[in-house]
């Protein structure tokens, strides 16, 4: 069970090109991104709440179906899997696993990621928060992420950089896990991964790998 956002697609790194191109493209001063990347905090900011600080900030200056169409589509429109997170999952895939994308966000935005980044033709489905009424770590996304595909949970590996989504997650259920760090020290200390990984690739790879 792969998360999605930060994990098999950089979506910061695509909603930094899209605020870029926006800001660009209105005028607005380019030191704005980083205040712009700020409220978003990763796509965590509730999407209402980014664009009222945008209508907020900008006024008259930008109209709201503009920003509307930055946080619905920005993202979205620029995400792009790695070679070595595609080529994980057709190894993955080779060796008898299912993998399936278990994400929070809205089905359109987050569907639109999975289409644009060719992830629709290397997993064997997903789920979405929207869809299926609870967020990640809910225990509920992650059953009906393993009925999705017809599998069950009890060999499952949960992969995702969010300790409290992601491996809170695979703890609750007794699952386990792979933290992508990035690089980032673990800082938890009522629970922790079964592994940690720099990237999603040798995440993919050491799950595979991994006895039992």
């Amino acid at each position: 069970m792969l998360d999605l956002d930060n994990t098999l697609v950089d979506r910061d790194a695509a909603f930094r090109a899209a605020v870029q191109a926006f800001l660009t493209e209105h005028g607005l001063p380019g030191t704005d991104l980083t205040w712009v990347m700020t409220v978003d905090a990763g796509g965590y900011t509730p999407r209402h709440d980014v664009a009222a600080a945008m209508a907020d900030r900008y006024g008259a200056l930008v109209p709201t179906c503009a920003i509307g169409a930055l946080l619905d589509n920005g993202a979205a429109d620029r995400v792009m899997l790695a070679n070595s997170s595609r080529e994980a999952l057709s190894r993955a895939q080779a060796e008898g696993w299912t993998c399936v994308v278990v994400t929070n966000g809205r089905i359109a935005q987050q569907e639109a990621k999975i289409r644009n980044a060719g992830l629709d033709r290397l997993v064997q489905g997903w789920v979405i928060s929207e869809g299926v009424g609870h967020k990640k770590p809910r225990p509920e996304i992650f059953h009906a992420a393993a009925e999705a595909v017809g599998v069950s949970l009890s060999r499952a590996w949960v992969i995702g950089d969010s300790p409290h989504a992601d491996i809170a997650g695979a703890h609750a259920l007794g699952l386990r896990s792979v933290w992508g760090s990035a690089g980032q020290p673990w800082t938890q200390a009522s629970y922790q991964p079964t592994h940690m990984a720099d990237d999603v690739a040798s995440a993919i790879s050491y799950a595979v790998i991994a006895p039992g």
